[in-house]
């Protein structure tokens, strides 16, 4: 027993000496910025609101904005400069749209008045099934996992638009993102937040997330990521030129300019880009398969759309997304008089978060990949059933989700998850997962209208939390977290199965005509901070840069769309500013009223672009991210 007590001593000793050791180690290492490069970030800085004549483009970085701006300037369409700013977004802000993911999108054509939607998100692989999840231990799709991974989706959104509204080749348009991704660019606040990591949990990314460590971390675990230091991306670089020698061979062959990017597009999901994913799926025990890749299609669809009061329409994505959810809002608050109350007076804000908490019931309930289930969509938007939500609103809190509303022959979904998140990780995984590591975070957004008026709205998304295909600078994101593993939700995970996202584009018209383009990063946050928008402009006057700039509040009653699914009963964040005013009313009325900074990111990044009734072009950007607005 003494020599057992001796030889633990020893170890105790051992571990206590290395400690010391890798101690001292970590603290000898460099830490500073690897090339630091001048940059002013325009995170919390008050914006103008941008007046044109000619165009405008509004989106997540200043460098996505310089990139569909110098395409707009050499003729290019709306459909030309978007995939520009998108492949710039996915360079400059990839920590938040990765390529290649998803990408909801939104185009309105001057010629023909039309409003078209293209699905933006891919589709889970035909060997996802929740029995497989529920065999390896999970209760929600984990996170830092390669399954995770949805069927990708950007690539097949950005060929359809260059093809079907474009004028460009993909090697223009592709043009400047490849030069920033090689000369770098200096990481900016909002991409160093979505990368706060400690020297602990930039270890085990190293260790579970090899790749992704060297592409973000130079797969140095002592270095923080550094504000201002420069970011360069050879990787990915190399494979958008790769999809465009694709397409030069194509044309150099013979080819017309649709069967270019056709190549474009089968170099992806049928070449060597999709021999490299599966690849990696097989290597590492993934669901993605050669067939899931080839098989993929996305397409044109009827937006949703409907009238609210005020003469405006909106138009959104389908249910695949959360593209209902603003007139479900509108429709609940007609009939209250919202601008006697006041802006973002205690009555206002409880009454919004009220029709907000009633319609994300519906949401939960009813909407989900119309491939697969019914969506009783008539009822949802018409009068009569918003009439009837809206006698449910009551003088305090709900302090829970309401249930959703009885619709004849549906059936709602009504489980509340439990917190899964942590069965079936791994411990590194776990401890990722437990402390929210930032492995990226968020969403970003882009707005462009061109010369001829043509519009697109998207919302790019998803994060580097699961493996990086090696060599290629691709994440193909998390996805699949926003699907549920019970079997009775209606946004239940099935094979070939579109996950209900969060991220969703938005057009809106008044009195029959074009009026704003808009889109926003937040995930539930979303269409909350949309609905606040249009109302500080339709109800209390402000333009568009004014009504993005005003302080915010959520609601954070309903389960997250991500998993685990976690959700605050009665939560209600309200930035400082104006909970500093309405605070201590909020909780008197039973809410769990929280206080965040202003303009936080959390509320929101949103960019819109207006078309005045002079006829000149409005664009406004949020303060609360690096989004920039410009034109001319």
């Amino acid at each position: 027993m003494r020599r057992f007590l001796r030889v633990l001593q020893r170890i105790g000793i051992g571990l206590v000496a290395l400690i010391l050791i890798l101690a001292v180690v970590y603290t000898l290492l460099p830490k500073g910025p690897r090339d630091p490069m001048q940059y002013t970030d325009r995170t919390g800085q008050p914006r103008e609101l941008f007046v044109g004549k000619e165009y405008a483009a509004v989106t997540g970085t200043p460098w996505a904005t310089d990139a569909a701006l110098s395409i707009l300037e050499q003729g290019g369409t709306a459909c030309d400069a978007a995939v520009a700013a998108l492949l710039a977004l996915n360079v400059t802000h990839g920590e938040a749209a990765s390529f290649a993911s998803v990408a909801p999108t939104m185009y309105y054509s001057a010629a023909t008045g039309e409003v078209k939607s293209y699905i933006g998100v891919g589709k889970a692989p035909a060997a996802a099934t929740i029995e497989k999840f529920s065999q390896r231990g999970f209760k929600t799709v984990p996170e830092f996992d390669i399954w995770a991974q949805l069927v990708p989706a950007s690539p097949d959104v950005l060929t359809a638009l260059l093809s079907d509204c474009g004028t460009m080749s993909f090697g223009q348009v592709s043009a400047p993102a490849i030069a920033v991704a090689r000369e770098g660019f200096p990481a900016h606040k909002i991409f160093v937040k979505n990368f706060d990591l400690s020297p602990l949990e930039e270890v085990a990314l190293s260790l579970i997330l090899p790749e992704n460590a060297r592409v973000y971390f130079h797969s140095e675990w002592w270095r923080p990521m550094n504000l201002h230091e420069r970011i360069q991306l050879p990787d990915l670089a190399n494979t958008f030129e790769e999809l465009a020698k694709a397409e030069q061979d194509a044309l150099a062959a013979g080819g017309d300019r649709r069967q270019g990017l056709q190549a474009v597009r089968s170099y992806f999901y049928q070449g060597p880009i999709a021999q490299k994913i599966v690849q990696m799926h097989q290597q590492q025990n993934g669901l993605i398969t050669a067939e899931d890749l080839a098989s993929y299609s996305g397409g044109w669809e009827q937006p949703i759309k409907a009238d609210v009061a005020g003469g405006y329409t909106f138009y959104g994505n389908g249910t695949w997304s959360q593209g209902i959810m603003e007139p479900l809002v509108l429709h609940i608050l007609e009939g209250i008089d919202l601008k006697k109350m006041g802006h973002n007076s205690p009555a206002y804000i409880h009454a919004v978060t009220q029709a907000i908490e009633l319609a994300m019931a519906d949401r939960d309930g009813y909407v989900a990949d119309p491939a697969f289930t019914k969506v009783p969509l008539d009822t949802l938007l018409s009068p009569t059933y918003a009439a009837q939500r809206r006698a449910l609103m009551s003088e305090h809190a709900f302090g829970t989700l309401p249930k959703p509303g009885d619709i004849p022959g549906f059936t709602a979904s009504l489980s509340v998850p439990e917190d899964g998140r942590l069965a079936g990780l791994d411990p590194m995984r776990a401890a990722l997962t437990a402390n929210n590591a930032k492995v990226g975070k968020d969403t970003t957004q882009l707005v462009v209208r061109d010369r001829q008026g043509n519009t697109v709205v998207m919302t790019p998304s998803d994060f580097p939390k699961t493996p990086m295909v090696p060599n290629t600078g691709i994440n193909l994101g998390n996805r699949m977290n926003q699907f549920r593993l019970d079997p009775t939700h209606v946004n239940a995970l099935e094979p070939g199965k579109r996950p209900r996202i969060t991220p969703h584009a938005v057009i809106v018209f008044k009195d029959g005509a074009f009026s704003m383009g808009y889109s926003t990063p937040g995930g539930d946050t979303q269409s909350q901070a949309l609905v606040q928008v249009f109302l500080n402009m339709s109800v209390f006057g402000m333009d568009i840069q004014q009504a993005i700039s005003a302080p915010r509040f959520y609601s954070t009653t309903a389960p997250s769309s991500f998993a685990p699914h976690n959700f605050t009963p009665g939560g209600l964040r309200i930035e400082a500013d104006l909970y500093d005013q309405v605070g201590e009313q909020m909780k008197a009325l039973g809410y769990d009223a929280t206080r965040s900074e202003k303009w936080d990111n959390d509320f929101g990044a949103v960019g819109g672009v207006v078309l005045g009734q002079d006829g000149q072009i409005y664009a406004g950007a949020d303060p609360r991210e690096e989004t920039t607005a410009g034109g001319k």
